[in-house]
């Protein structure tokens, strides 16, 4: 039970919480929104490399029994075929929407996501799943107080009948992404090889970090052979397998305002789709088409995860 003043209290708390323009209205029209506001809020949020934050001290914690409790659980459902890594890392790191991204621990969207794509995939419904975490609230409540965790399922199957996919009986003895090895074709682009990030619209997903779209590096490493994100996060059957690269960035050269030395230098990973052949001028050394990018802050240089 809970009291109107309670009630109140959670509405006003809630509503404390902004993911929007302060100086726009809740739901602008079309008329007050430009191209750059509109990219902004179809951005996934997971791709937080770049933007501002605050400093955040570092400590090496020991993880809480239920953020382990969750891997295993993220695992087991991989293992046993009810769904991808990438479609994990989209449900929990995407779907959930900026504020939660930003605001809950990294294994509370991991649960989040166990809890979405059970319900999506209809191995439970939602209302199950209501009743059984209220059936939980009260067999803890007031906390475990040296209790053990105990699961108590209403029953228990063979799992004859559970809608599993492929990957996890394809990949056995292979290896992800090994078992997609010879199937892209001839690599496009060769180590040392200058190449421009494609700057292409982003809806729904992508793992290819906002802050080198547009910019130029080189190729390091030719990687591996794999389904781009963008299609493996849905499972689609029918993804080609495409070349994935590391690409080499100089630091002064991709943010703006740069005061580190001219030797210093960021990696990441990008698939084929996501590049284009850069000019390369041999007496300057240089490329065309290598814009200035925003400076970052130092915890947030790596795309989020």
């Amino acid at each position: 039970m809970s009291t109107s003043a309670e009630r109140a209290e959670q509405l006003a708390l809630v509503a404390r919480l902004k993911s929007a323009y302060p100086e726009l209205p809740d739901a602008p029209t079309p008329d007050m929104l430009d191209h750059g506001r509109i990219k902004a809020y179809l951005k996934p949020v997971h791709d937080v490399g770049g933007e501002p934050d605050a400093p955040m001290k570092y400590e090496n914690k020991q993880y809480e029994q239920w953020e382990e409790l969750t891997y295993v659980i993220c695992e087991v459902l991989a293992w046993r075929g009810i769904w991808l890594s990438e479609e994990r890392r989209r449900i929990g790191n995407v779907d959930v929407g900026r504020a939660e991204y930003l605001g809950l621990p990294y294994y509370g969207r991991w649960l989040l996501a166990v809890a979405r794509v059970l319900v999506e995939k209809h191995h439970i419904a939602l209302g199950e799943l209501s009743e059984r975490m209220a059936e939980v609230q009260q067999r803890y409540a007031g906390g475990l107080n040296g209790k053990t965790i105990e699961a108590q399922p209403k029953s228990v199957g063979d799992g004859s009948t559970v809608t599993r996919n492929a990957h996890h009986i394809h990949a056995v003895g292979k290896g992800d992404p090994q078992v997609y090895a010879g199937q892209a074709g001839e690599p496009k682009f060769a180590v040392g090889e200058p190449v421009t990030v494609r700057d292409l619209p982003v809806v729904f997903y992508t793992r290819t970090p906002e802050y080198v779209r547009g910019a130029t590096g080189k190729i390091a490493t030719v990687a591996y052979e794999s389904p781009a994100a963008e299609d493996e996060t849905w499972d689609r059957p029918d993804a080609t397998p495409e070349w994935f690269y590391v690409v080499e960035f100089t630091m002064a050269e991709l943010w703006h305002g740069y005061t580190g030395t001219s030797s210093d230098t960021l990696r990441t990973e990008i698939p084929e789709r996501w590049l284009e052949s850069a000019s390369w001028n041999p007496k300057t050394g240089s490329t065309h088409g290598a814009r200035p990018r925003p400076r970052p802050r130092p915890d947030r240089q790596a795309h989020g995860r």
